[in-house]
């Protein structure tokens, strides 16, 4: 290395370097230095133009064994700079260190070093059997430090700068020419642990399910991009499962290699385990991804999925049995649970930790290849057996905490297709208990007499709604929801939560279950006149009931549904309007806060059932047509205007006013005068559009509305209390 504190201007520095090999490859690094960068370029001993060269790390291919001279100059023939230049042969290095046959096992520390300011290169020496798979790393992650493998005739095999694999798939001996890119001086630690036939990696001995006991692997990576390694021993082809104890704030990527150094799987592999396809060796790379550079702890297990080792005994898959409740007990534990099956029955795995966790569990066959990995068909739910025989659910929970000892969770694994253990239902009636009682097993027969559609509900004991799925005998799924089609008269399942299969629900569940013609009948008729005739009064005394009122109003009529202002969140039905043909045409918001037109055809009638969480209460209901002619009385003009009465079976009051009788903005007033108890108005158009309204409840207010040429209807509705209110209209000033 040469230093110069200064050149100036059209100054030409000049050195000269002799290699005793033809076709050197000589590494330059010319530094930046301060003030202008100088830059170079190498003359044979004739005098020819060899290359240039310019600051940092670069390189010049040079001709015939012998001394050639290097030049150093500014780019313009005015300004003053400084510099360091060092030379390092490829072929001919000054030194070149040799590294021992333990510096390529995956214990080695590696060696360490530091290229000095401005230094060119250091060699290193190394030989290692044709083929062989060697695994590079960063040397330095501070600096931009990198180097080349070369081979015996010198020619570029691999990049040793980030984690990367090195096949020496041409002869050696090798060498490595180490360099920093700008020359800054860099400590540096070169480690090339050898991936095929590895040396230095602990074997792991394959575990049981259940407890794995001591067969258990453990180390520490330090580092962002440093790996653990084991070496894994089968005694014949087959998958393999690995487990490692992964936190919420690690960052573990598994791989396994075989003896030649090439890859076989890893986690991210599709499917459910790793397929090694012979007996033998092979190595298993634990690779850390934390960005933060944390180390991790970890511990890893390996178990054959083709072996039954440990497995609990074999289960039934009928419904009305108790879910099974699995332990484990180690944080890298994996649980087996055999059960028998036949060829094209579907199959569904339903399981739960319990307490916050992440449970996993899929099929395997015999041979311990995972089935149903990726379905065809994904609307479909379970898995259809390929073939008669046991098969096994493998299933383990993720997460493992420090004060964790004993973590369960339960499974149940149950036959989808003509299932077993289902108590069975048909249909019942509306304003009728409902058909299946309260009862525990997640799933229900529905005994169906025709084709068509049936509304198909289920409930917990404390009157909040579960979802289900109902399949057919196949166990192919028909629908989800309310509404559900079949095609033929028969047996068909519902299952709740039939398709979320990370959910268990266990026999002492309690559900009752609606099962009702889609068309409804057998309703009582309710006044539509709800303001002058008393309201309907009804209870639900189980959950998953509904009731039901027939409106004698005809189809295109507009209605409203009527409650009393003060009615509770209990005492307050879900309601909804369906046409002769079962489908509905309005539901809540509409028929309280809008009008609901008639649509479809009639007979309509009106859904009531019981709010979540209210699994018995009572109610009161009335319904008011607002379309049409008013047959309301009129609501006076003066400024007495009318005063009207409202009690526990008067809560709403209708008056009209004649076309003539209103302007085109009018203001509507009412006051209670006496008694107790808040109102609410609104106002509608002949078509029963609701124009205006409704309010919030209060003792009295006044509204000012936009008004339609023609009559209006004014409806005041109230708590279901003795009250008296006085109702005035004028034109609004």
């Amino acid at each position: 290395m040469v230093t110069c504190a200064a050149i100036v201007d059209t100054q030409q520095h000049r050195w000269t370097v002799t290699t005793p090999a033809d076709q050197d490859i000589l590494v330059t690094q010319l530094t930046r230095g301060s003030g202008d960068h100088a830059q170079g370029w190498v003359t044979d001993s004739a005098g020819a133009h060899v290359c240039w060269f310019g600051v940092d790390s670069d390189s010049c291919q040079l001709g015939p064994a012998g001394t050639y001279t290097v030049t150093v100059k500014l780019p313009y023939p005015t300004g003053r700079g400084d510099y360091t230049l060092a030379v390092e042969s490829t072929r001919a290095p000054s030194t070149c260190r040799e590294l021992p046959e333990s510096f390529f096992s995956f214990a080695s520390p590696g060696v360490t070093g530091t290229l000095a300011a401005g230094t060119a290169a250091h060699c290193f020496r190394f030989d290692q059997p044709v083929h062989s798979v060697l695994r590079t790393y960063d040397p330095s992650g501070e600096f931009d430090v990198r180097g080349q493998v070369l081979d015996a005739d010198f020619q570029p095999l691999c990049e040793v700068r980030y984690v990367d694999r090195c096949t020496l798939d041409r002869r050696g001996p090798y060498r490595i020419l180490l360099r920093e890119q700008y020359g800054t001086a860099s400590a540096y630690t070169l480690r090339m642990p050898r991936l095929s036939h590895p040396v230095g990696c602990p074997a792991v001995p394959l575990a049981p399910f259940g407890d794995p006991g001591a067969a258990v692997g453990s180390g520490t990576v330090s580092q962002q991009e440093e790996v653990g390694c084991h070496v894994v021993t089968t005694p014949a082809a087959g998958p393999l499962l690995v487990r490692l104890n992964q936190y919420h704030d690690q960052y573990l990527a598994w791989t396994m290699y075989d003896a030649a150094g090439d890859q076989v799987c890893s986690e991210y592999d599709p499917g459910r385990g790793c397929p090694v396809p012979a007996a033998g060796s092979y190595t298993l790379l634990m690779l850390n991804r934390n960005d933060f550079g944390t180390a991790i702890d970890y511990q890893v297990a390996v178990t054959r999925l083709d072996h039954t080792d440990g497995c609990a005994p074999t289960t039934g898959t009928s419904w009305d049995q108790a879910a099974l409740r699995l332990h484990q007990t180690s944080q890298v534990q994996t649980n087996c649970q055999p059960f028998t099956g036949t060829a094209g029955q579907r199959m569904v795995t339903y399981v739960a930790p319990d307490r916050y966790n992440d449970a996993w569990a899929w099929l395997v066959d015999s041979a311990g290849t995972a089935i149903c990995t990726g379905s065809s068909d994904e609307e479909e739910d379970g898995c259809v057996l390929p073939a008669t025989g046991t098969y096994r659910v493998i299933a383990y929970l993720s997460w493992w905490q420090t004060d964790s000892v004993d973590l369960t969770y339960r499974l149940q694994v149950r036959r989808l297709s003509d299932p077993a253990g289902c108590p069975t239902i048909t249909p019942g009636g509306y304003d009728a208990a409902p058909a299946g009682a309260l009862g525990g097993i997640r799933c229900r027969i529905l005994d169906l007499p025709a084709a068509g559609t049936y509304r198909v509900k289920a409930m917990t004991d404390d009157n909040y709604r579960r979802y289900g799925n109902v399949y057919d005998s196949t166990g192919h799924k028909l629908c989800t929801g309310i509404s559900c089609a079949v095609p033929a008269a028969g047996r068909y399942t519902l299952v709740l939560d039939g398709s979320m299969t990370r959910t268990v629900i266990d026999n002492d569940a309690q559900h009752a279950f609606a099962l009702l013609p889609w068309q409804v009948t057998g309703c009582p008729t309710v006044s539509d006149t709800g303001w002058r005739d008393a309201p309907q009064q009804g209870t639900f005394e189980v959950p998953a009931q509904y009731r039901c009122l027939r409106l004698p109003s005809p189809a295109g009529a507009r209605v409203v549904g009527l409650l009393p202002g003060d009615a509770t969140e209990a005492t307050t039905p879900e309601m909804s309007v369906v046409d002769a043909t079962g489908d509905e045409v309005c539901d809540y918001y509409s028929l309280r806060q809008y009008a609901c037109a008639l649509t479809g055809p009639a007979p309509h009638s009106v859904l009531l059932s019981a709010r979540d969480g209210y699994p018995s209460t009572s109610y009161t209901f009335g319904v008011a047509r607002v379309d049409g002619p008013p047959a309301c009385p009129v609501l006076a003009g003066d400024a007495a205007g009318s005063t009207v009465t409202t009690g526990p079976d008067r809560f709403a009051v209708c008056l009209s006013v004649p076309a003539d009788q209103h302007a085109a903005r009018q203001s509507f007033t009412w006051s209670r005068t006496a008694g107790a108890g808040d109102a609410r108005l609104s106002v509608f158009d002949a078509q029963g559009v609701r124009y205006c309204g409704p309010s919030g409840y209060s003792v009295g207010r006044t509204i000012t509305c936009s008004l339609p040429a023609g009559p209006v209807t004014v409806l005041l509705e109230s708590d279901a209390l003795d009250a008296s209110y006085r109702i005035t209209h004028a034109p609004a000033g």
